[in-house]
């Protein structure tokens, strides 16, 4: 027997059908969060290619919150349809859970929930995290290589790559302190091109490895003032003095 009365019921029925008229009307004048236009059309241009990244973002972001709108929208619609079903065949109000009478002031608030309040699901922290997360944390955690003795090109050279064409990301925005420049935002922008120590830029040898040449371009000069090279120790440098 059901611990609800039959005025219970009917005012929860009523409570039910009211909230499953409202979403199904809210759902038709919002015309399903306008999902059913693309993004292009949602911004009135022929295309999204040569829009700014930013102006796309916020386009992605908009679409993913119409689609999380949505989505709640019918989970609600089949929960109240679920609670109607159950209140026609007498299993109405009972816990899916612990198989207790849910109390009718927990009813009255949330008419289609299936859960006494000890026992609801939102009250659970979930076990299980977004699969993206290993892929995004760390940076390059699959594809960059550099703690492996390793010197060729690896997912973060590549990313260098396309990152030296430029982003729209911004000095104030950037995650390293004291930014100030554009050309010091790429990650590891004071890391050599194509080497893995500095003075590699510079050092060259014959076929045979014998005959040492030193290039004093940028990277030597810059080296040298930085305090990692000595220029004593270059004998071609104290020649030309």
């Amino acid at each position: 027997m059901n611990h609800l009365s039959s005025e219970q019921l009917a005012s929860l029925r009523g409570l039910l059908v009211r909230q499953q008229s409202d979403i199904r009307h809210r759902l038709k004048e919002n015309e399903d969060h306008g999902l059913e236009d693309s993004m292009r059309d949602m911004s009135g241009e022929l295309t999204e290619i040569d829009n700014h990244p930013g102006d796309v973002a916020t386009d992605l972001y908009h679409r993913s919150m119409d689609i999380s709108l949505q989505e709640r929208e019918e989970q609600e619609l089949t929960d109240i349809e679920d609670a109607l079903k159950a209140m026609d065949n007498g299993t109405y109000g009972i816990c899916a859970a612990s198989g207790q009478p849910i109390p009718y002031e927990r009813l009255a608030a949330l008419p289609a929930t299936r859960y006494c309040k000890e026992y609801s699901p939102r009250q659970e922290k979930p076990h299980t995290r977004p699969v993206e997360e290993e892929f995004l944390s760390p940076p390059f955690g699959r594809s960059s290589l550099d703690e492996h003795e390793y010197s060729g090109f690896d997912g973060e050279d590549a990313w260098q790559i396309v990152e030296s064409f430029g982003t729209s990301n911004t000095p104030a925005m950037a995650e390293g302190n004291n930014i100030d420049s554009y050309n010091d935002m790429e990650i590891e922008a004071d890391e050599p091109d194509s080497s893995v120590e500095p003075w590699e830029n510079f050092i060259a040898t014959d076929i045979t490895g014998k005959h040492v040449t030193v290039v004093r371009g940028h990277q030597y000069q810059r080296y040298m003032d930085s305090g990692e090279g000595e220029y004593l120790l270059d004998p071609h440098a104290n020649q030309e003095e």
